[in-house]
Formats: structure tokens, C-alpha cells, sequence
């Protein structure tokens, strides 16, 4: 089985669309569309069915997916191998936006230092999706928020976080709920928590910049809730009032079970 129809196979299901597909890979839509009937040809089956939307996965194609993500890791596995690779050359980190605030220049720092051949990718998204990106072996490693509860997702490290429910001093907020991205874990948590302990209804407000988050807080235009060390970074400490929450969003480095990284001893023992 050719691996790079396999591949083309891979990036069309996960995007659901045969054009975003051709962007992943850098082909040409048309180039792709061929492979895929190449690859169907081979299977005998019709793999995608196509809507309005892009495409969906047919039965066989759902039957298929697994089996071309192992055969695309052990290819891979294969190749490492092979070339006689004995210390991690790539390493692709995941992490939440709290996480690059506050941890990802220090491990930046000292994986240069002590790795100085390894070169490093980095993705910043959601702690759910870079879950995903993990079980689709897109990167290799992440720091996300709060425990993945996922039996093939191996836990490395954890860091203790605290978390603050942030309001302003001397006055009244507004009824918005601030976060850096509406799904993300300090989002839905704070909902939850607002949900709990304040009788009005809150509209959630999603700015993409902590230090904005924080400058509104802190003139009344809503709540919030963030790491200290956030808070603290930007200066913010004494301008809005905190009130320490229990949370299970602690920070988690985390990895596949399956895929561990070579430097995974490295990463067990890390303090940032």
C-alpha cells in the first residue's frame, strides 16, 4: 500500500474537506481527489461520501481511519529506526495559552540548552484539542489544563497552578464573563463557577489577550479567572481582587502512551 496515499487519506479526514486537506499536505486539490480514488481502488470501497460541507468518513472509511493512523506510526517508528536515530532531533509541543504565557519560554530555554541539536515545533490551542492533535499523533508532546482522563494519553509531568477567581477592587462588574477563548478550561470552569455563586446571568466575552482581560477587569467591565502567575506577569496584583478557587486546572505535560519521546526521562524530571 502506497504510504503517501494513506497520508492524503489521513489529512482529508481529519480536515472533512478535500481543498483544507490539499492545503495541509501543499498539494493541488485535484492532485489529492486522484489519490483518494487511487486509494479507494486499491481498498475496493468507497471511502468518503461528499456533502455540501466537504466530506465525511463512509463505514469503510470510519473501519479504515484507525488502521491508516498505525500504518502511518509504524512507518514513521520505522524510519527513525532505521536511520540509527539515538536522541530526539523534533520535538512538536502542544500548549494552552496559560501555558506559553507563563511555562513555555523556560522549557524554550532549557531544552536549548541542553538539546542544542533538537529542533522545536510549536501548536497553541485548547487543552481538548491538543488532546486530539496527541491522539492523531500531530505533535508529541503538551502542556495542557486540568487531568485529560484518557486511557492512551500518558501524564509526564504536572505542575501546580493556582487559580483565582478575578474581579474589580472598589467596584461592581459588569455581568461579562472575560476569557481568553470561549472553550478553553479556565473558560468553562469560570462559567461553572459563576453559574454556582452569582444569581445574574453572565455573557461570555472571548479577547484573546490576558493583558486586556486583565485591564478590563480591573475597570469593571467583567470577571475573569487566571493562574496568579498570570496576573502577576502583567503587573496586576494589586489592581484587581482575587479570590483563590479550588479547581482541578492544575497544568499536565502530557504525552501518547504509545509514543513516547525520547527525552521522556528528561521531561519526568523538569522544574519550571
Amino acid at each position: 500500500m502506497d504510504l503517501n496515499l494513506v497520508k492524503v487519506f489521513i489529512a482529508v479526514a481529519h480536515t472533512k474537506s478535500i481543498s483544507n486537506g490539499a492545503k495541509e499536505l501543499g498539494f493541488t486539490q485535484s492532485n489529492v481527489t486522484l489519490r483518494i480514488k487511487q486509494l479507494e481502488k486499491s481498498l475496493g470501497y468507497e471511502l468518503f461520501h461528499r456533502t455540501n460541507r466537504g466530506v465525511v468518513l463512509s463505514f469503510e472509511g470510519e473501519k479504515f481511519y484507525p488502521y491508516a493512523i498505525e500504518i502511518a506510526k509504524k512507518v514513521e517508528e520505522a524510519t527513525q529506526q532505521m536511520r540509527n536515530i539515538n536522541h530526539q532531533e523534533l520535538l512538536k509541543i502542544g500548549s494552552t495559552q496559560s501555558n506559553a504565557t507563563i511555562r513555555l519560554i523556560p522549557i524554550i530555554e532549557m531544552l536549548k540548552k541542553d538539546f542544542e541539536d533538537m529542533k522545536i515545533e510549536f501548536t497553541v490551542d485548547s487543552s481538548q484539542e491538543l488532546v486530539n492533535k496527541l491522539l492523531n499523533y500531530e505533535i508529541d508532546i503538551a502542556f495542557i489544563n486540568g487531568n485529560p482522563y484518557n486511557k492512551d494519553i500518558e501524564i509526564l509531568n504536572s505542575f501546580k497552578d493556582e487559580i483565582y477567581f478575578i474581579e474589580p477592587k472598589d467596584q461592581t462588574a459588569q455581568n461579562y464573563i472575560l476569557s481568553y477563548k470561549e472553550n478553553c478550561s479556565y473558560c468553562l470552569y469560570l462559567k461553572e463557577y459563576v453559574q454556582r455563586t452569582k444569581p445574574e446571568n453572565y455573557k461570555t466575552i472571548a479577547l484573546q489577550n490576558y493583558e486586556l482581560m486583565l485591564g478590563c477587569v480591573k475597570a469593571g467591565y467583567g470577571v475573569t479567572l487566571l493562574s496568579k502567575k498570570i496576573v502577576e506577569k502583567f503587573g496586576y496584583l494589586n489592581d484587581v481582587k482575587l479570590t483563590k478557587v479550588d479547581s482541578n486546572l492544575d497544568s499536565h505535560l502530557i504525552c501518547r502512551k504509545d509514543y513516547l519521546p525520547m527525552i521522556e526521562d528528561y521531561l519526568r524530571n523538569i522544574k519550571i
